[in-house]
This record gives structure tokens, sequence and C-alpha cells, in this order.
């Protein structure tokens, strides 16, 4: 049988230190970049900035994102299913509290080891972004 797959949107914020955001969503264990499924006939870039702003009531600028790129992995919380996640970078921003779905929110560096993060974070975003500082 065929895993299922799903699309989403992300986007990687970042403080003065470095460190990332990650959510963690209500009745879910891992942590992950704030994001999600794109609406019909909405592309990608719109998607990662709705998202940010319905789950942590920020404002992005659409003309700020700069892709980090396209990644594959198995998706966190849908059993049997893969997720491609298109991901964005964009300059530091305030951070409200969490909206939405979202249960929690942690800063995270890069190069930190955590047993409980998305599998498309861990294994593809956070080493790209390392990669950018020099770290990877």
């Amino acid at each position: 049988m065929t895993a299922a797959h799903i699309t989403v949107s992300a986007v990687v914020l970042r403080d003065e230190a470095g460190r990332v955001l990650t959510v963690r969503k209500r009745g879910t264990s891992r942590f992950m970049l704030p994001g999600g499924k794109p609406e019909p006939g909405e592309d990608a870039a719109d998607a990662a900035v709705r998202e940010a702003a319905e789950e942590l009531g920020v404002a992005l600028d659409r003309e700020r994102l700069s892709l980090l790129g396209e990644f594959t992995a198995a998706a966190a919380n849908e059993p049997d299913h893969t997720v491609t996640g298109m991901v964005f970078t964009h300059p530091g921003v305030g951070i409200g509290s969490p909206q939405a779905e979202i249960a929690e929110v942690r800063w995270m560096h890069p190069s930190e080891a955590h047993d409980d993060l998305a599998p498309m974070l861990e294994h593809h975003v956070l080493p790209a972004v390392a990669s950018l500082d020099g770290w990877g």
C-alpha cells in the first residue's frame, strides 16, 4: 500500500540568537515549523503567510519570504502519510502567544538535538538552516 501524501507550506522564523521557532499542535507530541496545508487556489508563499497569521498572530511580508527548499519526509502526526513541505525563511518578527491549533511554542538552536521533532524538521530543515549558517 502506498502512503497517502500531504503538501504543506511552512516558515522558518528566527530570533536574534539564531534560534528557530517551533510549534506543537494540540493533541500531538512533535514540534514542527509554523505552517499548514494550502487552501484551494492558494500558492505556497501565500499559505505560509496565512498560516503564520492564524497560528502565531504575526503578519509576514510575502515579498520578504525566501525559499529554503522543498523537502519530503514521513508525516509527524498522520500515520502512513508522507509530507512535502515548501519551506520559506522570513526575517525575524515579534511572536505573540500561540493561537488556533497551536498548544506550545519552543525556540531551539538549529544544532540542538531533541527527540520530539517532526521528521521533516529534524532531517531536512534544521540541517539546511545550519548549512546557511556555515555549520553544516
